[in-house]
């Protein structure tokens, strides 16, 4: 019976030993070789080894990522080749993650897992550089090429039409980015195009909105001698005026009335013109004070204000100012508050 007992335990230890010998070998004989179920970004390598799983990657993946990106926009297409992006698929390294990944747990479990025909379930991520500095110059191309900024609606002056505001558009950068490098490290299909991410930038002021900019106006048209009020781009009343003579002339351009006043002195100009009162403060109301009942003040001495010479209006008299009669002056001046624009042509 001991004699049995000893044959028993002696073949299954035999058994024991044969078995774990045939198992070491079959592990080792596996060393090369990816586990089935194993897939290289997307790619199927289960059951290769690694000669054959580089081939079989450098043929699905990095061949497809030499395709240039495309970035279009309606009729505008902007392209990035491979090699203006740098760009390196790290076949080698996504092929020896696949074998360690193959490798997981110890050989017992590996054998099993073999001997049952189970697979690994790994994706092994993919390994691809490219230059960041490349993708940002595309960017900036883009954005150079599309961004619009908003046009705001405006006034042509003096006529007065009014110009159709025009929406804008910015390309958003970082969202470009991002859809441009996922591409680059995408393989998979034939589409490598990306669509340029935009938003609309509105105008600040519509047509709409332009009356209420200009609550009130004035234009002063130096070739017809009139000057126009204007309350929300609707004319209200025009007036005939003098302006500067030749050598005096009214200021040209776009300014805004600075100061107003009833009754003002004048300081005047130390000019030749001004003879014995150059350099002088006439007092207001004075009849020697040429400025007239209200004074509204435009630019470097310049202005509007009454006149008692009503026969030099619709004429070039002044020393630049522009004059009015003066219940016509006096009328306009509570209208006119400061800082309203007046446009001279």
């Amino acid at each position: 019976m001991q004699h049995r007992s000893f044959i028993f335990v002696a073949a299954f230890v035999a058994a024991l030993i044969f078995g774990s010998i045939a198992a070491y070998a079959y592990d080792s004989s596996n060393d090369d070789k990816v586990a089935n179920g194993v897939t290289v970004a997307g790619v199927d390598v289960g059951g290769l080894n690694t000669a054959e799983a580089r081939e079989v990657v450098a043929r699905e993946l990095s061949e497809p990522l030499q395709r240039p990106v495309v970035v279009s926009a309606r009729a505008k297409r902007f392209t990035l080749s491979a090699d203006d992006a740098g760009l390196r698929a790290d076949v080698g390294g996504m092929v020896d993650s696949a074998i360690e990944k193959s490798r997981d747990g110890n050989i017992i479990s590996r054998v099993a897992r073999d001997v049952r025909g189970a697979e690994e379930n790994v994706d092994v991520p993919p390994e691809v550089t490219y230059s960041r500095e490349a993708v940002q110059r595309l960017v900036q191309r883009v954005k150079r090429s599309i961004d619009r900024p908003a046009q705001d609606a405006k006034l042509n002056l003096p006529a007065l039409t009014q110009v159709k505001e025009q929406p804008g558009v910015s390309v958003q950068a970082g969202q470009l980015q991002r859809r441009i490098e996922s591409t680059l490290t995408v393989a998979g299909g034939d589409d490598r195009e990306v669509g340029v991410p935009r938003k609309r930038i509105e105008p600040k002021v519509t047509r709409a909105e332009l009356a209420n900019k200009y609550p009130t106006l004035l234009v002063v048209d130096r070739s017809t001698f009139q000057l126009k009020l204007y309350k929300k781009l609707k004319l209200q009343k025009d007036y005939t005026v003098a302006i500067g003579a030749d050598g005096f002339s009214t200021p040209e351009g776009m300014y805004h009335i600075q100061n107003k006043g009833e009754n003002v002195a004048w300081s005047v100009p130390n000019k030749p013109w001004a003879g014995s009162k150059a350099g002088t403060v006439v007092p207001g109301g004075s009849p020697e004070n040429p400025l007239k009942a209200r004074w509204l003040g435009i630019i470097d001495g310049a202005g509007i204000h009454g006149t008692d010479e009503v026969g030099s209006l619709g004429s070039r008299a002044s020393h630049g100012c522009v004059r009015m009669a003066i219940p016509d002056v006096i009328e306009l001046y509570p209208k006119v508050p400061v800082k309203t624009p007046i446009y001279i042509g």
